[in-house]
Protein backbone atom coordinates (compact mmCIF):
# COMPACT_ATOMS: atom_id res chain seq x y z
CA UNK A 1 0.00 0.00 0.00
CA UNK A 2 1.56 3.41 -0.33
CA UNK A 3 1.64 6.22 1.61
CA UNK A 4 -1.37 8.76 1.19
CA UNK A 5 -0.42 12.46 1.45
CA UNK A 6 -3.88 14.01 2.45
CA UNK A 7 -4.33 18.10 1.73
CA UNK A 8 -4.85 20.99 -0.52
CA UNK A 9 -2.49 21.41 -3.45
CA UNK A 10 -2.06 25.20 -2.79
CA UNK A 11 -1.09 24.48 0.99
CA UNK A 12 3.04 25.24 1.04
CA UNK A 13 3.02 22.84 3.77
CA UNK A 14 1.55 20.25 1.36
CA UNK A 15 3.68 21.53 -1.50
CA UNK A 16 7.14 20.97 0.76
CA UNK A 17 5.93 17.66 1.93
CA UNK A 18 5.45 16.27 -1.83
CA UNK A 19 8.59 18.14 -3.12
CA UNK A 20 10.23 16.23 -0.20
CA UNK A 21 8.59 12.74 -1.27
CA UNK A 22 9.14 13.20 -4.99
CA UNK A 23 13.26 13.63 -4.11
CA UNK A 24 13.59 10.46 -2.11
CA UNK A 25 11.18 8.76 -5.18
CA UNK A 26 8.39 7.73 -2.65
CA UNK A 27 5.20 5.65 -3.76
CA UNK A 28 2.53 7.76 -2.46
CA UNK A 29 -0.29 9.00 -3.64
CA UNK A 30 -1.75 12.58 -2.87
CA UNK A 31 -5.33 12.69 -1.56
CA UNK A 32 -6.98 16.69 -2.66
CA UNK A 33 -9.58 17.04 0.14
CA UNK A 34 -10.79 19.96 -1.85
CA UNK A 35 -11.95 17.98 -5.10
CA UNK A 36 -11.91 14.74 -3.70
CA UNK A 37 -13.93 15.50 0.13
CA UNK A 38 -12.78 13.83 3.36
CA UNK A 39 -12.89 10.42 3.39
CA UNK A 40 -15.13 10.22 6.72
CA UNK A 41 -13.92 6.45 8.00
CA UNK A 42 -10.05 8.09 7.51
CA UNK A 43 -11.17 10.96 9.48
CA UNK A 44 -12.22 8.88 12.14
CA UNK A 45 -9.22 6.87 11.75
CA UNK A 46 -7.68 10.38 12.12
CA UNK A 47 -9.26 11.63 15.60
CA UNK A 48 -9.14 8.06 17.11
CA UNK A 49 -5.20 8.09 16.61
CA UNK A 50 -4.27 11.71 16.71
CA UNK A 51 -7.19 12.99 18.98
CA UNK A 52 -9.68 15.90 17.46
CA UNK A 53 -7.01 18.88 18.70
CA UNK A 54 -4.50 17.63 16.58
CA UNK A 55 -6.32 18.13 13.41
CA UNK A 56 -8.14 21.31 14.11
CA UNK A 57 -5.59 23.81 12.71
CA UNK A 58 -6.28 26.86 14.72
CA UNK A 59 -3.49 28.53 13.48
CA UNK A 60 -4.96 28.21 9.60
CA UNK A 61 -6.37 31.01 7.30
CA UNK A 62 -9.73 29.22 7.08
CA UNK A 63 -9.85 29.19 11.16
CA UNK A 64 -9.38 32.86 11.23
CA UNK A 65 -12.27 33.72 9.06
CA UNK A 66 -14.31 31.78 11.16
CA UNK A 67 -16.83 33.94 13.14
CA UNK A 68 -15.91 33.55 17.01
CA UNK A 69 -19.18 31.70 17.42
CA UNK A 70 -18.00 29.10 15.14
CA UNK A 71 -14.69 28.83 16.95
CA UNK A 72 -16.64 28.53 19.85
CA UNK A 73 -18.35 25.48 18.99
CA UNK A 74 -15.32 23.76 18.83
CA UNK A 75 -15.36 22.00 22.34
CA UNK A 76 -14.95 17.86 21.29
CA UNK A 77 -14.35 15.35 18.68
CA UNK A 78 -18.28 15.44 17.54
CA UNK A 79 -18.01 19.06 17.14
CA UNK A 80 -14.28 19.07 15.89
CA UNK A 81 -15.37 16.17 13.31
CA UNK A 82 -18.58 18.79 12.22
CA UNK A 83 -16.37 21.24 11.40
CA UNK A 84 -13.75 19.21 9.63
CA UNK A 85 -16.43 17.59 7.32
CA UNK A 86 -17.98 21.15 6.75
CA UNK A 87 -14.61 23.01 6.27
CA UNK A 88 -12.01 20.82 5.02
CA UNK A 89 -9.66 23.68 4.91
CA UNK A 90 -9.65 23.78 9.23
CA UNK A 91 -7.59 20.80 9.07
CA UNK A 92 -4.06 20.79 10.00
CA UNK A 93 -1.92 19.41 6.69
CA UNK A 94 -0.96 17.61 5.03
CA UNK A 95 -2.44 14.45 7.14
CA UNK A 96 -0.49 11.29 6.30
CA UNK A 97 -0.84 7.50 6.66
CA UNK A 98 2.44 5.72 6.27
CA UNK A 99 2.45 2.12 4.83
CA UNK A 100 2.53 0.57 8.43
CA UNK A 101 -1.13 2.36 8.83
CA UNK A 102 0.34 4.79 11.51
CA UNK A 103 -1.11 8.36 10.82
CA UNK A 104 1.02 11.50 11.73
CA UNK A 105 -0.33 15.46 10.70
CA UNK A 106 2.14 17.97 9.84
CA UNK A 107 5.49 17.77 7.91
CA UNK A 108 9.12 17.05 10.13
CA UNK A 109 11.74 16.42 7.34
CA UNK A 110 13.35 13.92 9.97
CA UNK A 111 10.21 12.60 10.57
CA UNK A 112 9.52 11.81 7.31
CA UNK A 113 13.14 9.95 6.50
CA UNK A 114 12.59 7.81 9.48
CA UNK A 115 9.52 6.73 8.33
CA UNK A 116 11.26 6.20 4.54
CA UNK A 117 13.93 4.55 6.05
CA UNK A 118 16.52 6.59 4.90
Amino acid sequence: MPITLYGIPNCDTVKKARTWLDARAADYVFHDYKKLGVPQQDLQRWMAALGWEALVNRKGTTWRKLDEAARAKVVDASSAHALLCAQPSVIKRPVVRWNDGRVTVGFEADEVDRALGA
